[in-house]
């Protein structure tokens, strides 16, 4: 193998005297709360704008429906970045090899670098949740139970709450870990008084409610072992937040506002939310009693669920930015550091990242009778689509935040041109032309 460029070598040595000099330079600077979408739960939901006075709800308003779109807890790292670990560990090996002809360079060099392997050296499987992104989800479930105990004291019942997840192994884990803390007590398993309690999948091919990404075919087109003070300790923490913010960009542009098809595509998981919530209402004004209907809709995903779902009901926008998305222009981009910016991916959607939209029934001396409370990471959050307001009269969310989306259609957003003029769609379009219009109905059920 061909020795590296001195020149790399002499980047690699000038990289190691600036780290002698900011090593210090901010004491108080956590590198863990900068990891943007990889950044772990139990140090994002804290992060929040504390600016912000949340709308306090009337005593007389209660929950009577909960809906939860959550991102899969902390997991191990894919099977590509393993392999890119080993690469660098390989590369790192060939360089410390030529650095030792400079004696006087050698003492500048951490120690931790001679003889460094990925700790993921030799296993050949990755992406699973791992045991703190289990923790982070068990302990979530308890404390939905304990913050809205008004849904959750029904004995569980599969109707009354629905569980869902990807067919991805760490989404379903992830769902089963949140049941297993939602339920606990509530059965006799083990010591914990445990409980079974069924969660259900979509066939990833065709799972447009979860992983729409996978299925649009025109979208196609130091976080786990909470080690800092080794690769972390090489950059000053002005270095960092630059590094976060190319993150970020790339979540902007390819899974966030940076395009209006990045979440629009996610229209059927608004569509049943909405649906949903609708249907609470309904069982609300038809007098029936809780317990004999559906309480909350709870689903387990990933970054590319929660992300277009944040976008398309208005989260971390200012008030002129929700305007330009309602008529469908491009927003400009997060601004670089040091200045501020709503659009941080360690907030946005973090392992274990959530939404979750309560619907309240308050009386009728209240200006409206239904709202929806929207909780990001458990924390309320402002609704630019509602004045700013976490607690959004049901009408106004529906028709101002939801409506304007709600009128595109999956499947025109999401095929490509060509496959619209495949044989298949000619055949439709024959078969319409031979049939009365009165027998459409009857015949796409036929065929």
């Amino acid at each position: 193998m061909a020795a590296p460029p001195k020149m790399l070598l002499h980047l690699l040595l000038l990289l190691f005297s600036a780290v002698e000099i900011h090593s210090n330079a901010e004491e108080n600077f956590d590198v863990r709360r900068h990891l943007s979408t990889v950044t772990r739960y139990h140090v994002a939901k804290d992060i929040s704008e504390s600016s912000y006075v949340p709308s306090s709800i009337p005593d007389q308003c209660k929950p009577i429906h909960l809906n939860l779109v959550a991102r899969h807890g902390t997991r191990a790292p894919t099977k590509k970045r393993m392999k890119e670990l080993e690469a660098l560990a390989s590369n790192l090996e060939l360089l410390l090899e030529n650095v030792k002809e400079w004696e006087s360079s050698v003492q500048k060099i951490p120690p931790w670098l001679w003889g460094w392997k990925s700790p993921w050296t030799g296993k050949h499987k990755g992406g699973e949740l791992i045991s703190e992104g289990e923790n982070e989800l068990y302990q979530l479930g308890i404390r939905t139970r304990e913050k809205f105990p008004e849904l959750f004291h029904e004995n569980y019942h599969p109707d009354l709450f629905p569980i869902k997840a990807t067919q991805v192994s760490r989404a379903s884990a992830s769902a089963v870990a949140f049941g297993t803390g939602l339920f606990s007590g509530q059965g006799n398993l083990g010591h914990g008084r445990h409980r079974s309690f069924a969660v259900t999948s979509e066939s990833r091919a065709s799972d447009i409610m979860l992983r729409f990404h996978d299925c649009c075919q025109n979208y196609k087109e130091a976080s786990l072992l909470n080690t800092t003070d080794q690769a972390c300790a090489l950059f000053t923490p002005s270095e960092v937040g630059l590094l976060e913010w190319t993150d970020d960009l790339e979540v902007f542009i390819l899974k966030g506002y940076g395009s209006s098809l990045n979440y629009r595509m996610g229209v059927r998981l608004l569509e049943d939310v909405i649906q949903s919530m609708e249907q609470a209402i309904k069982a609300n004004e038809d007098g029936l009693v809780p317990g004999s209907y559906e309480l909350a809709r709870l689903r387990f995903a990933h970054a590319e669920t929660l992300l277009p779902f944040s976008c398309l009901i208005g989260l971390f926008l200012e008030a002129s930015e929700f305007e330009q998305i309602q008529r469908e222009e491009p927003l400009q981009l997060p601004p670089k550091p040091p200045q501020k910016r709503i659009w941080l991916g360690s907030t946005v959607a973090p392992f274990a990242g959530n939404n979750m939209l309560v619907l309240y029934r308050c009386p009728a001396n209240i200006s409206g009778k239904y709202f929806v409370q929207v909780l990001h990471n458990e924390y309320p959050i402002p609704l630019p689509g509602c004045e700013n307001s976490n607690f959004c009269p049901f009408e106004v969310f529906k028709e101002r935040i939801a409506a304007p989306h709600l009128k595109h259609d999956y499947n025109d957003i999401c095929t490509v041109e060509s496959e619209r003029k495949s044989p298949t769609c000619k055949i439709s379009q024959l078969l319409s032309w031979l049939f009365p219009s009165n027998a459409k109905i009857h015949q796409k059920d036929e065929l």
